[in-house]
């Protein structure tokens, strides 16, 4: 299979390069992956629309990004593909992956579709992007990325539900630096009849994940939606991340919009 021949993590990476690699967390669910020479962006969101006034959320801009530029996509759903911030992170060129199968638009002019299907290392540039398998909560086309770079290698969950792809995840590309996962564990009202089962990971199973991958710190992501009669959140989904990890060792690291993740010794 084709993620197999993926190098582990820095095996063949030059003392130079071994830990050259930043994750800045990005509004909602985006973060940003910074190498010296170079720049990848998951599910970035700028659109202060998508959302409105219930998710408080510091907007952090994409446009300013280094180097080479590529942006990774879950799905698209609003709030995870935002063209707009496509646009703004690949004006200049870069590429844009995304699941096999979906056709995100508008694409910017300048950009490279990559269409990715399951299990298929993509190279962009200095990154090596994985999509593996995810699921949406309504049922539609999603993926989960694992990212190699600069020494460093990353889960991003999307707002993937529980599934039962964890273990072979873990076991075919784990452990992990971090893994970035939804913890809001909402319900949805927009598609009857309402099911009032969660549609993204819980804390508890955002904890329960983060322990089979392997990996070394949990960064919470996707939370924070307050007010909305159709999209409601567990009620303190920090705390109750907390609390579960507590019980399953696992570091958790709350990294607010803007901020820098402090990578575990």
């Amino acid at each position: 299979m084709a993620a197999a021949a993926l190098v582990p993590v820095g095996a063949a990476a030059s003392p130079a390069a071994l830990r050259s690699l930043r994750a800045q967390r990005l509004a909602w669910a985006g973060v940003r992956l910074q190498l010296p020479e170079g720049t990848l962006l998951i599910d970035p969101l700028v659109n202060p629309a998508t959302w409105g006034k219930a998710l408080p959320d510091r907007l952090v801009p994409v446009n300013d990004v280094l180097g080479e530029s590529h942006v990774l996509i879950t799905h698209i759903h609003s709030d995870h593909f935002d063209a707009g911030a496509v646009a703004a992170a690949l004006g200049k060129g870069g590429s844009l992956a995304y699941p096999a199968g979906l056709q995100p638009m508008p694409l910017p002019a300048a950009a490279r579709a990559r269409p990715s299907a399951l299990w298929e290392p993509q190279l962009l540039g200095d990154f090596t992007a994985t999509p593996v398998p995810a699921s949406d909560g309504y049922g539609d086309t999603q993926v989960s990325w694992v990212v190699t770079a600069g020494g460093r290698r990353i889960f991003h969950g999307g707002d993937t539900q529980w599934h039962g792809h964890w273990w072979r995840i873990g076991r075919q590309f784990g452990p992990f630096d971090a893994a970035f996962l939804p913890i809001n564990g909402a319900t949805f009202g927009w598609r009857e009849p309402v099911s009032g089962q969660p549609g993204v990971l819980t804390p508890e199973q955002a904890v329960a994940a983060a322990a089979i991958l392997g990996a070394r710190t949990l960064v919470p992501i996707h939370y924070g939606i307050n007010g909305m009669d159709k999209y409601v959140e567990v009620d303190d989904p920090l705390g109750r991340l907390r609390h579960a990890a507590r019980d399953r060792t696992v570091a958790v690291q709350v990294v607010e919009p803007g901020a820098w993740l402090i990578w575990p010794t």
